[in-house]
């Protein structure tokens, strides 16, 4: 076995640092003690595997005065410098989604992102430095070392970068810094890099969630089904923070005091009200937020002190040590959506009408919002928020387009804050699911000012529900997965909503039946006052694991009557191009296995442009038609099969049974040999 050198290697490392004066300086002890406070419990939490701390620490600050922690791991053999998984990522995980700590104990660069980790989860940085160090002694008795420099950051999502590999720590020196830092600024994720971090990202937060959920439902007792979403949603906004305005709460400080004002619960919705007033939220929406988790937050038992934790305290630590990096690292998923999905699908109460409330996938939401022609300018709203799935994929497309079209800085902020507060608008009834729908937004950008909690049927009157609450919302695009145990399948939602928008288009993913006559009396009325563009019959495994019911997507123009002779494009996208299972050990239950991103693409373009877009899609899979307005059931078209037969098909036919009684004629004949011998 190759002889261990790590006291060398270590002696060799800080004698570069101490050359460069690089350590933590006094003035910024608060930091170092944050790192170290995160790194112990790191330790602690994953039962004292994979070290209490890095070999050598260090925070630097660029020109810009920004604070990059660094942090460096030893390892004195050869080839313990770093273990890649498949993809080339630093393999810190097992397929199980658990911490690989055989790696991260083995080699130096899986340790120093192990360790990066913790400080990304655990503290306010969101970029660090993770570097290993390994080394041998060569026959002659030579030290030969590598080294390894990975970035560690929100943007990768936690996984880590290489910068490349350095024969010292030369890079780190002041005069070599900047230079440093803007190398590490300029690495970029392909796409398809990005798209498969983001989906192991997605399938962590799945095993995240079902272990917490289960945690939660075993081990605490007395927390009701609201209970729980209250303490997720409050436990989150409270870890959130504001940079230089609004620190994070950390679990240290909630003391399990008594006394009322030095409660848990008091602590919690102190730091969530400082959260919410620097968010510039109306006073009313904060009040009513504030309100709605108070009734948790404060009650007694769960600030009930024994063996000197509240249960309160323990619920929150294990919220924030179970989901704080997804939601730290600010992934662009509906992640709201997901716990949504999570915590209703084993509560008691999902046999009844909860049960037809789903998550839109994330993909189908973003097709729904281009369907419904969603631009920078656009005002959108949904009758049926749910977690608000597809107003933050209406959001993300308003302010993509307004990053691509506006060239002013200045007015690029504007148009972005005019977006979140101005340009959506959401109801949703259930007070649980409302409270997700908030939280949602608020993670995905903060677009929560007009997510109101009204029945939108009976006690919305089209006006904005915050801000400028005596003028109409403006609304020119509608998205809706509605409830579909509601009338006509949901199609009351549709009728409300469509009757009270002047322009515009609209795109719900509904139960097929509903175009098929079982909400007639809503279809009819639909089109006395507005235009089927389009029907789309979509995979039935859409919400596979959830339902299993037949959807269409339905695309409107609002407020143009339907006429007799309109052409509908009827479009079977049956085969989406992406293959779905359901199984808890997949590594992915989603795969593009048949150009699943241009046949979207291309469904978009079929939609607003017709046929002339035709490329992967074949005429059986597309065709145009008439409906009759006064029969609201001839919504779900399929191409016609032309049956008649041809000359040519005529021709093969006879053909076909001339060869089939010639051969039958001569299998019935004896070979002449046999007949000459009497067989």
């Amino acid at each position: 076995m190759t002889q261990s050198v790590e006291p060398n290697i270590a002696d060799l490392a800080n004698g570069w640092l101490k050359s460069y004066k690089l350590d933590y300086k006094l003035e910024h002890e608060s930091l170092n003690t944050e790192i170290d406070n995160a790194l112990g419990y790191y330790y602690s939490k994953n039962g004292g595997v994979g070290g209490n701390k890095p070999d050598a620490k260090i925070l630097l600050q660029n020109k810009n005065l920004d604070f990059y922690p660094i942090l460096i791991e030893y390892k004195g053999y050869k080839d313990s410098l770093v273990k890649l998984d498949d993809n080339k990522q630093v393999e810190n995980k097992t397929n199980k989604n658990e911490p690989h700590f055989k790696n991260i104990n083995s080699f130096a660069v899986n340790g120093a992102v192990h360790y990066a980790n913790a400080v990304l989860h655990h503290t306010s940085f969101t970029d660090i430095i993770a570097i290993g160090m390994t080394g041998y002694k060569d026959e002659a008795g030579n030290i030969q070392h590598s080294i390894g420099v990975y970035y560690v950051s929100k943007s990768n999502l936690g996984f880590g970068q290489s910068v490349g590999h350095y024969s010292d720590f030369s890079f780190l020196a002041p005069l070599n810094f900047d230079a440093f830092i803007e190398k590490v600024k300029a690495l970029n994720l392909s796409e398809e890099e990005k798209e498969r971090l983001k989906e192991q990202r997605e399938r962590e937060i799945d095993d995240s969630l079902r272990k917490l959920n289960n945690d939660i439902y075993e081990n605490e007792k007395g927390l009701g089904e609201n209970d729980r979403v209250y303490l997720v949603a409050a436990s989150i906004i409270a870890t959130i923070g504001i940079p230089k305005k609004v620190p994070v709460l950390d679990k240290s400080e909630l003391k399990s005091l008594a006394f009322v004002g030095g409660r848990d619960g008091d602590i919690i919705i102190g730091r969530i009200n400082a959260f919410l007033a620097e968010k510039e939220l109306p006073q009313e929406k904060k009040e009513l937020i504030i309100r709605t988790l108070s009734n948790t937050l404060l009650t007694e038992n769960i600030n009930k002190v024994e063996n000197g934790e509240s249960q309160l305290k323990r619920v929150f630590t294990k919220i924030v040590d179970d989901l704080g990096i997804y939601y730290k690292i600010g992934l662009t998923t509906d992640f709201t959506g997901k716990l949504f999905n999570e915590m209703y699908g084993w509560l008691g109460f999902t046999q009844d009408k909860l049960n037809d409330v789903v998550l839109t996938p994330s993909y189908v939401a973003n097709l729904m919002v281009k369907l419904a022609r969603v631009n920078k300018d656009s005002y959108v709203w949904d009758f049926a928020t749910g977690s608000a799935g597809l107003l933050v994929a209406a959001m993300n497309e308003m302010l993509n387009d307004a990053k691509n079209t506006i060239t002013s800085p200045q007015e690029l902020t504007q148009k972005e804050i005019k977006i979140k507060a101005e340009q959506l608008l959401g109801l949703e009834l259930l007070s649980s699911v409302y409270m997700l729908a908030i939280l949602n937004m608020i993670l995905m950008g903060d677009g929560s000012s007009n997510i109101l909690n009204k029945d939108s049927i009976k006690d919305f009157d089209g006006n904005y529900g915050f801000g400028n609450t005596d003028s109409k919302f403006p609304a020119d695009a509608f998205v809706l997965n509605p409830p579909y145990s509601a009338l006509g399948n949901g199609m009351n939602f549709v009728e409300r909503a469509l009757g009270m928008m002047n322009k515009g288009y609209a795109a719900i993913i509904i139960q097929n039946s509903a175009g098929s006559g079982k909400a007639k009396g809503y279809t009819t009325k639909i089109l006395e006052k507005h235009t089927l563009i389009a029907s789309i019959k979509m995979p039935i495994d859409i919400f596979i694991g959830k339902s299993s019911v037949q959807t269409n997507i339905y695309v409107f123009k609002v407020n143009e009557k339907h006429h007799k002779d309109e052409r509908v494009k009827f479009i079977d996208f049956s085969n989406d191009g992406y293959t779905r299972t359901n199984r808890k050990k997949s590594s992915n239950n989603l795969k593009d296995t048949h150009q699943a991103k241009e046949r979207y693409e291309e469904l978009v373009n079929l939609v607003r442009f017709g046929n002339s877009k035709l490329k992967i899609f074949t005429h059986k899979e597309y065709h145009e038609s008439t409906i009759d307005p006064k029969n609201g059931a001839d919504w779900n078209q399929a191409a016609q099969i032309d049956t008649k037969p041809t000359l040519q098909d005529f021709k093969k036919t006879v053909s076909d049974y001339l060869a089939w009684e010639i051969s039958t004629l001569l299998k019935e004949q004896k070979p002449l040999a046999e007949q000459s011998l009497g067989k």
